[in-house]
């Protein structure tokens, strides 16, 4: 039987060989030498000079991408310190309500609520939800719903027993987008209202209003 030798070539002077890691400006300058008509033309010089702005080149990306990180991380480092201070100053009005109005009977402090509602002021939409939640969480904790949170309360809620526990969960959604959502979230009044919707099919279960 005949063996079959693998024979090997060297490569000659009319091989192109690839490196996937480099450029080849020489041959990059011969074919635009020669597309051009500039065969007269040094290749030595005018691959230097491709080179050169290469390197130009890759020292301004460089520098523009160290740029756009910073800018990144800067937008990222403001955008959470407006959440903050967003959550921040909704913590402060719900705390603010319960002092003014803690005390007050439910049908009162509902009619607060109708009266932001009817307003065409978002901020006075926003107030009015923020309100019924708090309303909320107390009318659960008469209800002797255990739990840390309003979110942990609802979760120990069964359907069975609370008729209305998908619209409470939902109102106080839209609650938690409200404080957390910050400048993303925008509130039209369609929303509100049914929000305010909501908390009123709660509270008229548990007979708060």
């Amino acid at each position: 039987m005949q063996e079959c030798v693998a024979h090997t070539r060297m490569p000659d002077s009319n091989d192109i060989i690839y490196d996937g890691y480099q450029i080849d400006f020489f041959y990059v300058g011969q074919v635009i030498s020669q597309l051009f008509g500039l065969d007269r033309l040094s290749y030595s010089a005018f691959v230097e000079g491709l080179e050169s702005a290469w390197e130009i080149w890759t020292v301004l990306s460089l520098i523009l991408s160290f740029l756009l990180i910073i800018a990144i991380v800067y937008t990222y480092i403001r955008y959470n310190q407006m959440n903050a201070l967003a959550a921040e100053q909704i913590a402060t009005e719900e705390r603010l309500y319960q002092e003014l109005h803690g005390t007050g009977s439910a049908n009162s402090r509902w009619e607060d609520v109708e009266q932001h509602i009817a307003s065409d002021n978002p901020t006075e939409w926003k107030m009015a939800i923020i309100e019924a939640d708090v309303m909320l969480e107390e009318a659960l904790d008469s209800a002797g719903y255990a739990g840390t949170t309003l979110g942990e309360k609802l979760k120990s809620a069964s359907p069975t027993s609370f008729e209305t526990l998908d619209d409470a969960w939902n109102a106080h959604k839209v609650r938690n987008q409200i404080a957390h959502g910050g400048t993303d979230f925008v509130l039209t009044k369609k929303i509100a209202q049914e929000t305010i919707v909501q908390y009123r099919r709660v509270f008229q279960e548990f007979g708060v209003i």
